[in-house]
């Protein structure tokens, strides 16, 4: 019998590398839903492929054209997630959910109850809503699987070892485009130098966000809450190829070390056959890199940002939605040319320790709309301030 699935968030890089893995392997799957943003094109142009029935599609106009070219196919096209419970009568095998941004938290808390397993590539709805996803894990008995690679390595690396077993948890960060680059210079950074990622090819945010190595704090935070890791457990360390991708060192004295290829491939791949004997093939081990990992503690002074972990708790609270949304809306005026650089840190830095929102650091979410309501007006402030 074929394995059912749903990709939420089908056109990003992360559900087309997916839908190449399963292309490989069509007698396997069949996949009942995939959904996008805006791209109802690319998002048509896979329903056909895979012959899907199903798909939601968000924006209003993208849906009101894909409603259009699919008039006289056998398609049923959606605008939101509130159809959930009329696409699935009972319970598929896999989810991936890989939508972007804060958008993504809401329909994957509602997918969960419809699937056994659920690989989620959404790190703002980790780091914000964690709490109400493990609870609608719990409730609905779904298996989660982290897809990014850090955690995925994490989660491969304890595999049968009990959480206690382990003295330090390192995850590895690249340095992004500006390891090298002159502190001094770095007034004169220009969006292009953040744009060019030395080992990954990523969209422009997530790029920004590893030149700052905000990406790297989003991916500690995430570990804290999907493995319930204390942030005392938790380091980062620079790799500069990005080979390593986690490192556990045990309180008997051994470490495991986690590489792979750099590319999302290799997680993707083992989420979406857990537990089952399938073979991918990848390159030999690469020696050069192994000998050549020049590991090092990551600079303070050149990425400030790295402050923001001294001021978390080992709790989901509302205070990660402000960390969030404040970035997300700094980067954006970045991307727009409106602030420099160095104006990222600096103000997510001024940000979280105002009065108004250091509160949130004891505050617990208690429902979707209390995370967005409160991502809206931090993007607000942020764009008062910089007016």
């Amino acid at each position: 019998m074929k394995k059912k699935i749903a990709i939420l968030g089908s056109t990003g890089s992360i559900g087309t590398s997916l839908l190449k893995l399963i292309h490989k392997d069509k007698k396997t799957f069949t996949i009942q839903l995939l959904s996008a943003n805006k791209n109802y094109k690319k998002l048509l142009r896979q329903a056909k492929i895979f012959d899907v029935k199903n798909l939601i599609i968000t924006d209003i106009n993208s849906f009101n054209k894909l409603k259009i070219k699919t008039k006289e196919l056998n398609i049923n096209v959606f605008n939101n997630f509130d159809s959930l419970n009329k696409i699935f009568k009972n319970k598929i095998d896999y989810v991936m959910s890989s939508i972007i941004g804060l958008e993504g938290l809401n329909p994957t808390i509602k997918i969960i109850k419809h699937t056994k397993n659920i690989a989620i590539a959404n790190k703002e709805s980790i780091i914000c809503g964690w709490s109400l996803l493990n609870f609608q894990l719990k409730k609905n008995n779904t298996n989660f699987i982290p897809v990014d690679s850090e955690h995925f390595s994490i989660w491969y690396g304890l595999q049968n070892i009990p959480l206690n077993k382990v003295e330090k948890f390192y995850l590895t960060a690249s340095g992004g485009p500006l390891l090298n680059y002159p502190i001094n210079k770095f007034h004169k950074v220009s969006v292009t130098q953040t744009l060019k990622h030395p080992n990954w090819k990523m969209g422009k945010k997530i790029s920004v966000d590893s030149a700052t190595m905000m990406n790297k704090i989003f991916e500690i935070i995430e570990a804290n809450k999907i493995f319930n890791i204390p942030y005392a457990k938790l380091s980062i360390l620079i790799e500069p190829s990005s080979y390593i991708h986690a490192i556990l060192k045990f309180n008997n004295g051994m470490i495991k070390i986690i590489a792979h290829d750099t590319t999302m491939v290799v997680p993707i791949f083992n989420t979406l056959y857990l537990n089952k004997n399938k073979i991918l093939k990848t390159k030999k081990i690469n020696i050069n890199k192994l000998n050549n990992l020049d590991l090092k503690l990551l600079n303070h002074n050149k990425f400030p940002v790295i402050n923001i972990l001294k001021k978390l708790k080992n709790n989901t609270t509302m205070f990660e939605t402000v960390i969030v949304s404040a970035n997300d809306q700094l980067v954006n005026l970045f991307l727009k040319k409106k602030i420099k650089y160095l104006d990222i840190s600096r103000l997510l830095l001024k940000v979280i320790n105002m009065k108004e929102f250091k509160k949130y650091n004891s505050i617990k979410p208690k429902a979707v709309k209390s995370i967005l309501d409160l991502s809206k007006y931090v993007r607000l402030k942020i764009n008062s301030m910089c007016v």
